[in-house]
């Protein structure tokens, strides 16, 4: 992992998401997208995103939908932050792997509301559309605008997992990298689901925080009082290599993605077991791909959603995989500050966990105020953690039972 680029509530790049995180400060508000009066959870993670100043032309900001707008925009700072120059390269060998999973919903809603007259007619005026309004239907066009961005011509996918999507895709382009498709990708995860059709979808199976008061200490994960996650916007792209190439080159390595594993369960759309079984396993299967023991692990960065479901199913699933070890290693759940971007939202982490492991710091869960009998793990509560930080795991659960694991380490010989 040679280059990371990253778009999130409270700033703007790759240093601001960090300072944010390591601060222990909240970038969750009111929704100021839409008018949020008639939902039920009616606060977000919005990103103070300027198309302009990033950028993109006038005809750009109307083409691209708002999540492929951060999606190029994070590619465009991971490529740099990587010095890697990749018209050196063979088009052919260079691959893309974007995670997303709503897509451009952004863009399909408000046209929507254009074509039916805000939902008043039925039958729809498709010339009122904007002419590129297919490519908002095929959430392919995020990946093809990331491989144009970048010249390449290799593999280039989107993977649509719900919320590990941007582990998945990370994942993903690791194998490609590994069975010698690609020398080179372009990997991360984006979503920008703030938009009413998401936000209802939510309010419907009350998922979603209600503490509309107080929008800063909504998303509470591992505390007894939370209720919910808190609905966010964001992405993150990473430049991965080989490590070989990549100290050949003399590239700045981040960390090494050493393992990665992912499961389901096969049971049902939003219910998870509270055994945590098929969590572990994805997590058993990252550490044994990484020859990691439970012991060399520094740092847990967790799903922790702040639903009471998922916190304690992955409380257990780290008690099961981990042993003993479950009680000594640092957790933390970065929705706390950011809230959740859905299927960007692993990629996000996996962000915070490789620089955890540069800066030797650990971010905090914050807003947490009561212990949960029921989540009875280190959670690192509201202060940053300085300690070395040589390996990390990062895991996700989704809709549908997907559960995924990454583990990423401090390549060797590397220092801190």
């Amino acid at each position: 992992m040679t280059g990371i680029g990253v778009r999130a509530p409270g700033g703007i790049g790759t240093r601001s998401f960090w300072s944010l995180l390591t601060s222990g400060r909240t970038a969750t508000r009111t929704i100021t997208h839409f008018d949020p009066t008639p939902f039920r959870s009616r606060i977000a993670g919005e990103i103070d995103f300027d198309p302009a100043a990033e950028g993109f032309s006038p005809e750009e900001t109307i083409r691209l939908d708002r999540a492929t707008q951060l999606a190029v925009a994070c590619t465009r700072e991971a490529v740099a932050d990587s010095g890697i120059d990749l018209k050196q390269l063979v088009p052919g060998r260079v691959g893309v792997s974007i995670g997303s999973a709503v897509g451009c919903t952004t863009g399909l809603d408000r046209e929507y509301e254009r074509v039916s007259h805000s939902g008043a007619t039925w039958l729809v005026d498709h010339t009122l559309a904007v002419p590129h309004l297919f490519d908002y239907f095929v959430p392919t066009s995020i990946s093809r605008e990331v491989a144009w961005e970048v010249g390449a011509q290799g593999p280039v996918t989107v993977v649509s997992t719900g919320c590990t999507s941007g582990l998945d895709a990370v994942g993903y382009a690791a194998e490609l990298i590994r069975d010698g498709s690609a020398e080179v990708a372009i990997a991360g995860a984006t979503d920008a689901p703030i938009s009413p059709i998401t936000v209802a979808c939510f309010d419907a199976i009350r998922a979603t925080s209600t503490n509309n008061d107080d929008p800063a200490h909504a998303s509470r994960p591992f505390d007894r009082n939370r209720d919910g996650f808190v609905l966010s916007e964001g992405a993150a792209v990473f430049v991965l290599e080989d490590l070989d190439a990549a100290r050949r080159r003399g590239a700045h390595i981040y960390a090494e993605l050493a393992g990665f594993a992912t499961r389901t369960n096969a049971h049902h759309m939003t219910g998870l077991r509270p055994d945590g079984r098929e969590m572990a396993e994805a997590i058993s299967g990252a550490m044994a791909q990484a020859s990691c023991r439970a012991e060399d692990l520094h740092y847990v960065n967790a799903h922790g959603s702040g639903t009471r479901q998922n916190d304690r199913h992955e409380t257990a699933a780290f008690k099961r995989s981990l042993g003993p070890r479950a009680y000594e290693v640092p957790v933390s759940s970065i929705k706390s500050m950011i809230g959740h971007s859905l299927g960007a939202i692993g990629s996000l982490e996996l962000a915070a966990s490789a620089l955890a492991i540069e800066h030797g710091v650990i971010p905090p869960t914050a807003n947490y105020q009561e212990p949960d009998p029921e989540c009875d793990l280190d959670y690192v509560p509201n202060t940053a953690r300085e300690q070395r930080v040589d390996a990390v795991l990062s895991v996700g659960s989704g809709f549908g039972g997907f559960q995924s694991a990454a583990l990423l380490r401090r390549p060797t010989g590397a220092r801190q």
